[in-house]
């Protein structure tokens, strides 16, 4: 009997266990309101970037983000990129985006009139920086040649 209560009990504490999602959170309106607009990525910085490449969103290599065009509405969480460098791959696609109350900048690339809730796979950044001309998105803890590193892309208000 006790062994039933026991089992019974650690039953009820693992299923009452809520894990906590980035899409959970709240949304931070004001830090979404002030990245609303276009953005041009102008520069994609790491330790040992001169040297290692980084595959950026599973697009491209993280150079060929440098000079992206981004545009972000805030009203929707909708928007769309697009890679501009010479030498690099031709890349545009639309995006949905928000920024939760951690900070925490949820992306989506879509493809094509592709609904984002059938996109399962995303990425998580953290916002830095922001202010009314530029922001950051920092993607930390990549695995670069058993290393963890934080990459870090620049973006800067354009006119």
């Amino acid at each position: 009997m006790k062994k039933i209560f026991l089992l019974t009990a650690l039953a009820l504490m693992l299923f009452s266990c809520k894990t906590t999602s980035v899409t959970t959170n709240k949304l931070d309106k004001s830090a979404q309101v002030a990245i609303k607009g276009n953005w041009i990525l102008t520069s994609v910085t790491y330790p040992g970037s001169e040297y290692i490449k980084v595959n950026s969103f599973d697009i491209a290599d993280s150079k060929c983000f440098e000079g992206s065009t981004w545009k972000f509405i805030s009203n929707n969480n909708k928007g769309d990129m697009a890679l501009t460098k010479f030498d690099c791959p031709v890349f545009s696609s639309p995006i949905t985006w928000f920024i939760n109350k951690d900070g925490e900048f949820i992306l989506k690339v879509l493809d094509a009139d592709e609904k984002a809730k059938r996109v399962r796979a995303g990425y998580v950044l953290q916002v830095a920086n922001q202010s009314e001309n530029s922001f950051q998105l920092v993607d930390k803890g990549i695995n670069v040649a058993g290393k963890s590193i934080d990459v870090v892309y620049q973006f800067q208000k354009s006119n």
